[in-house]
């Protein structure tokens, strides 16, 4: 989700708790649309990163670096013109709307104090940091939008400033039970989508919310509500506006496993079944969701040539899995030519010249039958016919037999391969996915000449798997794809330890170190639900996992990376949720 005005609201108390009265010491534009301001205040330097991303608009206090430009742009030199060493005196919200202003003084070349004021808005697309005067004129701002762009509003300097038109949304802060009843409760809509777009500052997510907390749901039409539904909602909305006036916020993420789904600066009760993370700083919060989801969407592109390869080779295998499985069909009839020949040669004796069938009792199955005859051949050459045919039939399927099952293990390979590119989180990790496809010929090896004859080395392998800790102490391995399986249960376990596999789906081999000790139940069910999560099944309610010690499995002659047997295991039946389990690398 963006950013809506209520996380917007917390991010303005938490930048005035910690910003009012500090001075700008330093400006920097690491990206065309990204600032960040160092502020020294109390002792302490806060950095405050400003993007006006049309994609990824944020706001927080961090205090990660970013590389900046050998020369800084305009923008950012007309800020250092202006406001270094400039401070800060106020910082505020329009209502609700996604917009923060920071008012700003500082002493102008002739040594007076002036106010300017720099405003960001988080508003998609139209994002922008805008730079104004006390008389709201724009001095600059990092996007200038003409008329060609926009015929509502322009954002160029010398223009004047004012706020992006709200349509006929109503300020929330200052919303009546009657205000709520005209302009959210007659709307023909259903009800949160009613909500987010009557109220400034209200997300789908909050709008949902708000609908949760009053027992309504939010797809049913706002004709459909009675009067004590339609004031319960509006309690509600007060009781939260009322939250925000008081700075009651509680900024928190909601992980799916250990996926960031949401986030808000106050409890999300519409997802009671998945796992939220408090934290006393909304900052934090912006700053850990979008940097885990900026990873899975970075690794999502970095992968796409990969999953491409290994789309296309599976479609291609289906295909040819298919065609062989209608060519093995064709062979059943193998056995009926193998009779008839074995007939004709036993009753065709008494056969009339020119015959055009024999009809003979099947002493298989002691039922008549009646074999079409050649009547241009003798009973012998039909007898042959029949062999011949029967021979064919049973080399076909002998050949399509091998080949059905090198197509089967072909296309179960490349689903592994395709679930180890989901469990991926870092470029690295895919380093030996690529090795894997091409050692096995769906991608081509690239050789670039070298001087004096040397050869092209392998790219280097950095990519180690997942580490956790179960509670009672006990270390376990992940492997992260069929290279790391190997490893890990061949080389790295000893054959105590115990060894987890999601059952008949391609999934991590999972190792927990047991150190000649009994496992406590607990790591057994631990261990279990890292098995059922990196695997397919971890978007499953339940998964099915086998566990064995390790010494029981084993390796198949000629077996691809990754792919074990074994004959002796206990089974258990978990979810796939890894909320609790410590992660150390």
């Amino acid at each position: 989700m963006a950013l809506d005005g209520l996380v917007i609201s917390n991010v303005v108390y938490e930048l005035k708790e910690k910003l009012l009265d500090g001075r700008i010491s330093k400006i920097s534009q690491p990206e065309k649309d990204e600032l960040v301001l160092t502020i020294k205040n109390n002792r302490d330097n806060y950095k405050l990163f400003l993007s006006a991303n049309a994609s990824l608009p944020l706001v927080y206090l961090t205090e990660e670096s970013k590389q900046n430009p050998m020369t800084a742009p305009g923008f950012c030199m007309l800020l250092r013109k202006h406001l270094n060493s400039a401070r800060i005196l106020d910082i505020t919200q329009p209502g609700l709307e996604r917009i923060l202003k920071f008012k700003i003084e500082h002493l102008n070349e002739m040594g007076d104090l002036c106010v300017k004021y720099l405003i960001l808005e988080v508003m998609g697309k139209h994002s922008n940091i805008i730079f104004i005067d006390e008389d709201n004129t724009i001095i600059d701002s990092i996007k200038h939008i003409s008329h060609l762009v926009s015929s509502v509003r322009e954002v160029l300097p010398g223009r004047e400033y004012f706020l992006p038109p709200a349509g006929d949304k109503k300020d929330p802060l200052s919303l009546t039970y009657e205000e709520f009843g005209e302009s959210v409760l007659k709307k023909p809509l259903p009800v949160g989508k009613a909500v987010y777009t009557s109220l400034t500052g209200f997300s789908p997510l909050m709008a949902n919310e708000i609908c949760h907390r009053a027992s309504i749901d939010s797809e049913i039409s706002t004709s459909a509500l009675t009067e004590e539904e339609g004031l319960h909602l509006y309690k509600n909305l007060e009781r939260l506006i009322g939250d925000i006036k008081e700075h009651n916020y509680s900024p928190n993420i909601v992980f799916e496993g250990t996926t960031p789904v949401e986030f808000s600066c106050f409890p999300l009760t519409c997802y009671s079944g998945l796992t939220k993370t408090e934290t006393a700083s909304i900052s934090e919060v912006l700053e850990s969701f979008y940097a885990v989801k900026n990873t899975v969407s970075r690794i999502r592109q970095k992968s796409v040539d990969l999953r491409k390869v290994v789309s296309n080779a599976i479609e291609r295998n289906t295909k040819k899995y298919e065609l062989q499985l209608k060519q093995l069909k064709d062979t059943e009839k193998r056995d009926k030519y193998k009779v008839y020949g074995e007939l004709i040669n036993t009753y065709g004796y008494n056969l009339e010249p020119g015959a055009k069938s024999l009809t003979a009792l099947n002493y298989y199955t002691n039922e008549e039958i009646t074999i079409p005859l050649d009547p241009t051949l003798t009973p012998g050459e039909n007898a042959k016919v029949y062999f011949d045919k029967y021979n064919k039939l049973k080399r076909t399927f002998e050949a399509l037999s091998n080949f059905i099952e090198e197509t089967k293990m072909d296309l179960v390979h490349l689903d592994s391969i395709r679930t180890s590119l989901d469990i991926a989180l870092a470029e690295e990790d895919l380093v030996e996915l690529k090795e894997e496809l091409m050692e096995y010929g769906y991608i081509r090896r690239r050789f670039t000449p070298l001087k004096n004859g040397a050869k092209n080395k392998k790219q280097k392998i950095t990519s180690k798997p997942f580490h956790y800790i179960s509670s009672d102490g006990y270390h376990i391995y992940i492997g992260k794809n069929n290279y790391q399986n190997d490893e890990l249960t061949f080389k790295f376990a000893t054959g105590g330890d115990w060894w987890f596999h999601a059952k008949k789906i391609p999934g991590s081999h999972v190792v927990v170190q047991a150190g000649g000790s009994e496992l406590p139940d607990r790591t057994f069910e631990e261990a279990a639900r890292l098995a059922a999560y990196y695997s397919k099944g971890r978007d499953a309610d339940k998964v099915e996992i086998d566990y064995t010690e390790k010494k029981n499995v084993k390796k198949p002659g000629g077996g691809k990376p990754g792919f074990v047997v074994y004959y002796t295991n206990y089974s258990m039946l978990v979810s796939p949720d890894i909320t609790g389990i410590v992660q150390i690398s």
